[in-house]
């Protein structure tokens, strides 16, 4: 197809691109932070998936080679593709919600709860915390304007309708699954440091001093002690989020090998 007559609404295959390239959109917003949020209306989400949907339609009409066609391999592929976009930015927001599990693990705060206002439900103090900071500071780096860049640099990696590797695409998502617990471990990494020398200096202080009641004294300073260490750590992790566009191409890259086939082979 030529790049003017794909601008064209009414061209052959204009009205399954809109299908296809919606569905890519809503496997993106299945799981992207803000997107996703239970606290947005049903009706809200649908609403901005059909504008996203036609705003983006000529870039995936300018990409086509062929008219695309409706079928159960095209609407998984092109989830898949979506889901994918959505999920490198999920990954990093749920590093940092994992790293605050672990951290409140680590101070004895895990069963210290309250209401998620993203989701709606219970979740650990710190989990969400460090959470909303993340998400926060996502938004604030316009993370969701990267994402629909990345939908439209989709469309021309990847045509609507075209076919993909849905085994490579799926072993490439499930690799992506690592980075959430190593980026986790690096986001905790100060608190369970500090942590584990506390709990180290009161083995030792227990052993000098028997007579001490190490259990009272613990619980109070190993909080105290990781509240400090967490309040060091936010800007470390604010300033990894600055440069996140890294990771999440780093990741995106990976999925477009998969979806191509090279890590099936």
């Amino acid at each position: 197809m030529q790049s003017v007559a794909a601008l064209d609404p009414f061209v052959p295959g204009s009205a399954a691109t809109l299908v296809l390239f919606g569905t890519r959109i809503g496997g993106m917003m299945l799981v992207a932070p803000a997107f996703s949020a239970t606290m947005v209306p049903r009706t809200v989400r649908v609403g901005l998936l059909v504008v996203l949907t036609v705003l983006l339609q000529p870039a995936a009409l300018a990409s086509l080679r062929v008219a695309p066609t409706l079928s159960a391999t095209a609407f998984v592929s092109e989830t898949l593709i979506g889901f994918a976009i959505g999920l490198g930015v999920a990954l990093l927001v749920g590093a940092a919600e994992t790293a605050g599990d672990v951290m409140a693990v680590q101070m004895g705060l895990s069963g210290a709860s309250l209401l998620d206002p993203l989701d709606t439900t219970q979740a650990p103090a710190l989990g969400t915390l460090t959470r909303l900071f993340a998400t926060t500071l996502l938004l604030s780096l316009n993370f969701h304007t990267v994402m629909l860049g990345a939908l439209a640099d989709s469309a021309a990696r990847f045509p609507v309708g075209a076919p993909v590797s849905l085994q490579g695409g799926a072993l490439a998502v499930l690799q992506l699954g690592g980075t959430l617990f190593v980026l986790g471990v690096r986001f905790a990494a100060p608190v369970i440091a500090a942590v584990m020398i506390a709990n180290v200096a009161l083995a030792v202080l227990g052993r000098a001093a028997p007579q001490l009641n190490v259990l009272t004294v613990a619980f109070p300073l190993q909080i105290t002690i990781g509240l400090f260490a967490l309040l060091a750590a936010l800007p470390a992790m604010a300033r990894f989020f600055e440069g996140w566009t890294g990771t999440y191409d780093g990741m995106m890259t990976h999925v477009a090998r998969g979806l191509s086939g090279a890590l099936a082979k």
